[in-house]
């Protein structure tokens, strides 16, 4: 049998021309891992996965409801997400492999996309309860976030460089927010510890039921952490119903991270299309408002994905 050779590279060409077209055609899947549905992340994700889902073609945008920043990077090593946030401690222990943090070993996938907006260690405790200080929260009933989650580790951090420990409490849960508000509600609990932006709904709810005390964390317990994500911080007074006065405490940035299988493009539209529609965020949230171009490549613990890098030389902000 005779093979006509034009006709094989005719179909060759057709072939090629087929499977470049399937692959442009591909759809770009961002999964968004965020944290508990009462958080703040979770609002921002729903509001980036709206942006992408619209601004980059052919994507096919999900929110995924997680224990936040521990749970977010492990799943990004395993490639089962395109962008989470996460607390810039956690993140940094990621890389190294921290294993008390939750890291069996260095997570040396993940990159960044942005540093975000500081998260707030909110302490807040049932007025009845008689906790103002530190100190006073031995003997008492306390929830500090889910094992091993970004809350958690803070919180043993805090204890710590304060000479407390899980010991000194009367009960320890290991709850997300909402959860630890309603049992702060049923007097179950005598107060929580809560790592997150600014105005976090499950607060807002507890402190529209019950007189609550804000538990100030002062600057020379902070300075014992010897960590340098560990900055001082304001909640302002106000920020929440009933309290009238700031709250010296612990502030933590969050970080946009990704991981480096998502192709330079992608992160590259992901960036962009963040920090030309930050007003969106601000709406979806007040706390993501804290989130600029002059501070996203700032202390950066891992390295910059090179999609995002692509658009801050882009822009003039590296």
């Amino acid at each position: 049998m005779k093979i006509n050779k034009k006709w094989v590279a005719a179909g060759a060409a057709v072939t090629f021309t087929l499977s470049a077209a399937a692959m442009a055609a591909a759809p770009a899947f961002i999964n968004i891992l965020t944290g508990g549905t009462s958080g703040v992340y979770y609002p921002i994700g729903v509001a980036l996965s709206q942006l992408y889902d619209t601004g980059i073609e052919g994507s096919k945008t999900s929110v995924q409801a997680t224990k936040a920043s521990v749970e977010n990077l492990n799943l990004l090593q395993s490639g089962r997400g395109e962008l989470a946030l996460a607390l810039g401690d956690s993140v940094a222990a990621a890389y190294q492999g921290d294993l008390d943090a939750g890291f069996k070993k260095p997570l040396d996938k993940i990159r960044v996309i942005a540093a975000a907006y500081p998260n707030y260690i909110q302490i807040v405790a049932n007025k009845e309860s008689g906790i103002k200080t530190l100190a006073d929260l031995k003997g008492k009933r306390i929830s500090v976030g889910a094992p091993k989650s970004g809350t958690e580790l803070n919180a043993r951090s805090i204890f710590k460089a304060a000479g407390l420990s899980y010991e000194d409490m009367g009960k320890v849960e290991f709850l997300p927010y909402a959860e630890s508000v309603e049992l702060i509600k049923n007097r179950q609990l005598d107060a929580t510890l809560q790592s997150s932006g600014l105005g976090m709904a499950a607060i807002r709810d507890l402190a529209a039921t019950m007189a609550i005390n804000f538990v100030e964390i002062p600057q020379e317990v902070i300075a014992k952490i010897n960590n340098p994500a560990y900055q001082h911080g304001v909640i302002p007074a106000s920020t929440y119903e009933g309290q009238t006065t700031d709250v010296s405490t612990v502030a933590i940035q969050n970080l946009l991270v990704t991981q480096s299988s998502v192709s330079d493009d992608l992160a590259y539209q992901m960036t962009k299309l963040m920090f030309e529609h930050l007003d969106r965020l601000g709406n979806a949230h007040s706390a993501a408002k804290a989130i600029s171009l002059d501070n996203a490549t700032k202390n950066l613990p891992i390295p910059l994905h090179p999609g995002a890098e692509r658009y801050y030389k882009e822009v003039g902000a590296l």
